[in-house]
């Protein structure tokens, strides 16, 4: 059995999370954290050996720090991460893995299995497009715009463009800069807030004459579920950060 605890518990996706794992043969849900709870105090008492956060990107960050303290395996999902932090982490696990402490670590922009092979099948084949662009739909209340799933998308799609020798997506505009979107390493992603939406996104390659649409759907939050659980399951196996689901999928 893994021992699990899951930060922001009381929320839509850590609500979900815990109902998962309760019914998973192989976990045991041991905590449950939320605002206003001793994280350290908890991790101690209860445990655990990996730790799901899906709380918010204000606190994220420091949560993570602290289960790289506690020597706990943390499977994150919260949204807001940057190039910085993400090497702050790198750097915080590197010093714990030279004290002979290995954890693991694994950001997903998405756990959907679906979003992760469109973001997939969208960076294999933007080699052969002119042309790219992401939109991505999700509810009102997502506080961040772009997506972590977007700007996953986008920056995996720039790299294979790089790695074609392609330059930027042909583009007249000369005023309106602000209609088209964020740039997100030279690729232009769209951000739609709708009531009704839960997480969407499409992405757009087009040439001459052809055009290639690659969409993923979620409609429930219980769609996300089988991705957290391989996470938890596999991060333990996986010193060191990892960032995104397809890495610990097997899509070769």
């Amino acid at each position: 059995m893994i021992r699990v605890a899951v930060l922001g518990a009381a929320g839509r996706m850590g609500s979900t999370t815990c109902a998962a794992i309760e019914a998973a043969p192989d976990l045991e849900l041991v905590a449950r954290v939320d605002d206003g709870d001793d994280l350290a105090a908890v991790l101690a008492g209860s445990g655990a050996q990996v730790a799901v956060d899906f709380t918010v990107p204000s606190v994220t960050e420091a949560n993570v720090h602290a289960l790289i303290d506690a020597g706990v395996h943390a499977v994150v999902g919260t949204t807001g991460w940057t190039d910085e932090s993400r090497a702050r982490l790198r750097e915080h696990l590197a010093r714990r893995a030279a004290e002979g402490v290995e954890v693991g670590v694994l950001i997903a922009p998405n756990f959907g299995l679906s979003a992760v092979l469109a973001m997939t099948f969208a960076a294999k084949a933007a080699r052969y497009f002119e042309s790219a662009e992401v939109v991505e739909l999700h509810h009102p209340t997502k506080v961040d715009a772009p997506s972590g799933t977007a700007t996953h998308t986008a920056t995996a799609i720039a790299r294979a463009r790089r790695e074609a020798g392609l330059g930027p997506s042909p583009d007249a505009t000369e005023q309106g800069w602000e209609a088209r979107g964020a740039d997100v390493d030279g690729v232009r992603v769209h951000a739609v807030r709708l009531r009704g939406l839960v997480a969407h996104e499409e992405i757009l390659l087009g040439n001459e004459g052809e055009q290639l649409v690659i969409r993923q759907d979620s409609f429930d939050r219980v769609s996300f579920m089988p991705g957290v659980l391989l996470g938890v399951r596999e991060v333990a196996s996986r010193p060191g950060l990892t960032v995104g689901l397809e890495n610990v999928m097997d899509l070769s």
